[in-house]
């Protein structure tokens, strides 16, 4: 059996739209586990972490940069045999003042790591949902503001820019889900479904 590594923040986990305190899709909802049902020859390795970051440390949330927990978590899955990369969403707040092409540099310091253990090929690379336009507010996320809306939607060119040029499959969630409107960052129940109905098809070019 194939075993494919799902690395991703907290629309991987699978966290509720609006729940406080968070709660977790539980399985069958989210779309690691959808994948999973979808596919009896593959085990899907479910690495969702809320607050996940492309290379970023958060103070208050201390384990969250990816660059610096990947190496470790690839050699306790070993051997992988794909992997899908879905990041970016986080780095967008206002404490890292990222832009769009930062960004991009980070998630191409996660490739760096996940090429060590399974060939471009074999990874595909996932441009993330938009923020909503609403994310910044009190009630929301007001970790976010105007500025993480634009450079969110920014990061599917970048991402697919990159995929080019090194080789990995890309995929633009943004291109089939949109964030739900009770907090404007993370995929409802439709979404995970439709979202992992597309990663299936995808998954079965490159596997």
């Amino acid at each position: 059996m194939k075993q494919i590594l799902a690395f991703g923040d907290s629309n991987t986990w699978g966290l509720v739209p609006g729940s406080k305190p968070q709660k977790r899709y539980p399985w069958g909802v989210r779309w690691t586990s959808i994948l999973q049902e979808k596919n009896s020859g593959l085990r899907i390795a479910e690495e969702g972490l809320c607050g996940r970051t492309t290379v970023f440390e958060d103070g208050l949330r201390p384990g969250r940069n990816a660059a610096s927990s990947l190496d470790p978590m690839l050699e306790s899955h070993y051997p992988i045999d794909g992997a899908i990369l879905m990041l970016g969403t986080n780095d967008c707040k206002t404490l890292y003042n990222a832009s769009a092409y930062v960004i991009g540099k980070g998630i191409e310091r996660c490739l760096d790591i996940l090429e060590k253990y399974v060939v471009p090929e074999k990874i595909l690379l996932v441009s993330p949902i938009n923020l909503g336009d609403d994310v910044w507010r009190p009630e929301k996320d007001p970790e976010f503001d105007a500025n993480s809306v634009s450079t969110s939607r920014e990061l599917k060119e970048v991402y697919r820019g990159i995929a080019t040029r090194r080789g990995t499959a890309f995929l633009a969630a943004s291109d089939y889900v949109t964030a739900s409107e009770v907090d404007d960052e993370h995929m409802d129940e439709d979404g995970h479904r439709v979202f992992a109905d597309v990663v299936s098809k995808e998954l079965a070019k490159i596997i």
